[in-house]
């Protein structure tokens, strides 16, 4: 191994102590989307004990922040992306004080090394993955302008660890009805928002079969009013849209606007409907990623590529591999397979002395990926190659 990645290694078990404190701290104290004043304050006081200034509310988020070191010369910049959020009512259910604390780490590390390479490495808090669309934001408001590499780990379970694991893109939609109230002994008199949510649904079903196989739209019924012998004058409905693409999810949200024009046009109730950010598919970079499989391997972890058939969730990582070679790969944090994200069982795994370990060795991969990169002007090119090529061209429209 070379002396430089060992002094990455070094650098990391020397801070072992506060890594694990830190992601107990973070652990201990969930926060919610946009509100991680804790986490934010936690992370914080770890890179400002190793002499780093951390620009908080960075990138126009409050609960952001961003810290860097220059190398010995001007070149590209490689950051590390921290998520810290929670779950509500599940707490760190996705093992987020991981993520925090493994690129808390991997930044650590490689910035100790920076003396001899060129560019610059550091450190991005992005809140509020879980449903925020944190990274989305970020993205609109040129918080990765300057950022030439993406790297981040996410903890899984069952044994589980892939690199190149994809993601569908997903978004939520709101529709609110409003009609007009009226004693159910005189339906007539009334206009009922209920039936039009209803109209909603059935519509959609109706439409299932001209869908695409990797189409999903589920919904609830978030007020479907208060009483039975009363017409709802108000009524409410949300949707998840997942899709194989970022186009193709705002074609379904037209297909819902549809069905909602016609619940209106049929029921005479009116209709505010509202959409999140998208979070985008995913574009893992394939010779990033077999760089940290390949730095995995020498810690004693051995990576696998996924099943090109299997289903998998999203996350807003997406829309940053579309403006910029990234990986967002998985290491597992208990092998029992009973054990799934977002519940409290994996809550209870995530600050687990496996899980802490598996953090530590994911933060030394991801150091040495990013030394694998500044270090390398051919691998930077091959990088950018990839990512040219795999990004869809409709995508490089848009950008233009």
């Amino acid at each position: 191994m070379e002396d430089r990645k060992s002094k990455i290694l070094s650098e990391i078990d020397r801070d072992r102590e506060e890594l694990e404190e830190l992601s107990r701290k973070i652990h201990d104290d969930p926060e919610l989307g946009f509100e991680e004043f804790h986490a934010l304050s936690y992370i914080s006081d770890v890179l400002k004990k190793h002499g780093y200034r951390v620009e908080q509310g960075y990138g126009g988020l409050e609960t952001a922040f961003r810290a860097e070191k220059e190398g010995s010369k001007p070149g590209p910049t490689v950051a590390f992306l921290a998520e810290y959020d929670a779950l509500k009512g599940v707490g760190h259910g996705c093992g987020h004080n991981l993520i925090a604390t493994c690129s808390t780490g991997a930044f650590l590390g490689l910035a100790s090394v920076m003396e001899d390479l060129p560019g610059k490495v550091c450190i991005i808090g992005t809140p509020a993955e879980e449903g925020g669309a944190g990274k989305v934001k970020l993205l609109k408001n040129g918080a990765f302008d300057d950022v030439d590499f993406a790297l981040m780990m996410h903890p899984s379970s069952g044994g589980s660890n892939l690199v190149g694991r994809g993601g569908r893109a997903a978004c939520s939609v709101k529709v609110h009805f409003t009609g007009k109230g009226a004693h159910s002994s005189v339906p007539k008199n009334g206009i009922n928002a209920l039936s039009a949510v209803i109209h909603v649904f059935q519509q959609i079903d109706l439409m299932r079969p001209t869908f695409d196989p990797q189409d999903n739209i589920n919904g609830i019924i978030s007020n479907g009013g208060s009483a039975a012998n009363v017409i709802p004058a108000t009524a409410d409905c949300e949707f998840c849209i997942r899709a194989d693409t970022m186009k193709r999810i705002e074609e379904l949200i037209d297909v819902i606007k549809l069905c909602v024009r016609n619940a209106e046009q049929l029921t005479g109730a009116k209709a505010d409907i509202s959409w999140g950010e998208i979070s985008a598919e995913r574009y893992p970079n394939r010779p990033m990623c077999q760089a940290f499989k390949d730095n995995m391997e020498t810690l004693g972890i051995e990576m696998k590529w996924p099943d090109p058939k299997a289903q998998y969730g999203s996350s807003d990582i997406g829309n940053v591999s579309i403006k910029i070679p990234a990986i967002h790969d998985y290491l597992s944090i208990t092998d029992d397979k009973t054990i799934q994200a977002h519940t409290k069982e994996y809550a209870d795994a995530a600050k687990s002395a496996e899980a802490q370990e598996i953090c530590l060795k994911g933060a030394k991969g991801l150091a040495m990926t990013g030394y694998d990169i500044l270090s390398s002007d051919e691998f930077q090119a091959e990088i950018r190659r990839f990512h040219e090529q795999q990004i869809p061209d409709f995508y490089k429209e848009k950008k233009s």
